[in-house]
């Protein structure tokens, strides 16, 4: 997020906290924010040391630094609502009501996994929480995101879908191809852009050629848009209402473009995440934009909580994340003969179609 970036999205906190969608919050509510940012990080701090272990194979993205943007905007769904996102997921699938334990052994490829140890760190699901996924394809989950919330106004449904992608993914053709047919069909769609800055290791600045955000592209698609400061909170749930509130109502799509920052490289594997960028520009973020320590400022000022509660649910949260590794890590492995199931619905439902034709492994 740049300086410039930061004055556009600057508001006083206490003016979105007045918004309707955050003044009627609760004290058990916002602790509640609190909560679910905190088992985040320390979610994702356990699942690092994991990897730095060499327990874990494939890619490991952390959401660290950007968690008020999950928690801020899946807050606001309801039953009817769905959600899907970009590999950089576990954030969204812990605050979509995912355990930590399936979470876990699935990073670590065992059996017990929500994936059943075949997916890995990019292929979180949960179809029973509406929340269908992580994907590794750049800007591949957007068009699935507008087939969801086509579903929901197929069958008139009062729902929306949030649909989350990285600042890199909006240079993809199926992105704008998605856009143009959310618009052109009134699709309850929510596209949500969380800019943390960089695509993979190249600034913004070098890779999009924009004029004032990103979200400002939506005006070619007559779309409606807005740009968010996503260290806020309040901000963030009062900007995103609007957006779900558009798509359930009036069956129209937003562009949502929220600036926020990554602590870590684009995978754990980025070994060059303090050459494109300058380790103190990490640590001015960490030490100025930190969407935790921010929230437990603006909790201690109004009274909600003080140290020794935030150290208690943080606690909480260190305590959990590290049941959640014990549990993966005495899990058992899939058997290999496992391999073949969950290729085909059809071979493993044993419907039909599964009967018929030839797949590649029943010969």
């Amino acid at each position: 997020m740049t300086t410039a970036q930061l004055e556009k999205t600057e508001h006083s906190v206490d003016d979105f906290a007045k918004a309707p969608v955050n003044a009627s919050l609760t004290s058990k509510q916002k602790l509640g924010f609190l909560r679910d940012m905190l088992r985040i990080r320390r979610f994702e701090q356990a699942s690092l040391k994991l990897y730095q272990q060499g327990k874990m194979g494939g890619f490991l993205h952390l959401y660290i630094g950007q968690e008020s943007v999950a928690v801020g905007t899946c807050s606001l769904l309801t039953p009817d609502d769905h959600c899907i996102t970009a590999y950089r997921e576990h954030g969204h699938a812990i605050v979509m009501g995912m355990t930590m334990d399936e979470c876990m052994a699935e990073l670590l490829g065992k059996s017990t996994g929500c994936s059943k140890g075949k997916g890995g760190s990019m292929h979180f699901f949960a179809p029973d929480k509406n929340f269908w996924g992580g994907h590794g394809i750049v800007a591949g989950q957007t068009p699935i995101g507008l087939g969801i919330a086509f579903a929901l106004k197929y069958r008139e449904i009062k729902g929306c879908c949030l649909t989350f992608l990285g600042d890199g993914a909006v240079n993809q053709g199926v992105f704008h191809e998605s856009l143009n047919i959310a618009a052109l069909w009134g699709v309850p769609v929510v596209f949500i852009v969380e800019n943390n800055g960089y695509s993979m290791g190249t600034s913004l600045a070098r890779s999009s050629s924009i004029r004032s955000c990103l979200a400002e592209r939506a005006n070619a698609y007559a779309m409606d848009w807005d740009i968010v400061n996503g260290e806020n909170l309040y901000e963030v749930r009062a900007k995103s209402v609007e957006a779900i509130t558009r798509a359930r109502e009036e069956s129209k799509p937003t562009l949502l473009e929220i600036n926020t920052y990554r602590y870590y490289g684009h995978s754990v594997a980025d070994a060059n995440t303090k050459k494109y960028r300058k380790a103190e520009e990490i640590e001015f973020y960490k030490q100025n934009h930190d969407p935790i320590r921010l929230w437990e400022k603006q909790l201690k000022a109004e009274g909600v909580a003080d140290d020794e509660k935030i150290a208690a649910i943080d606690h909480e949260a260190r305590q959990e994340a590290a049941r959640s590794v014990q549990f993966a890590e005495e899990s058992p492995f899939p058997e290999l003969q496992e391999i073949f199931d969950d290729v085909y619905y059809e071979v493993d439902q044993g419907t039909e179609a599964g009967h018929t034709g030839r797949h590649f492994f029943n010969d």
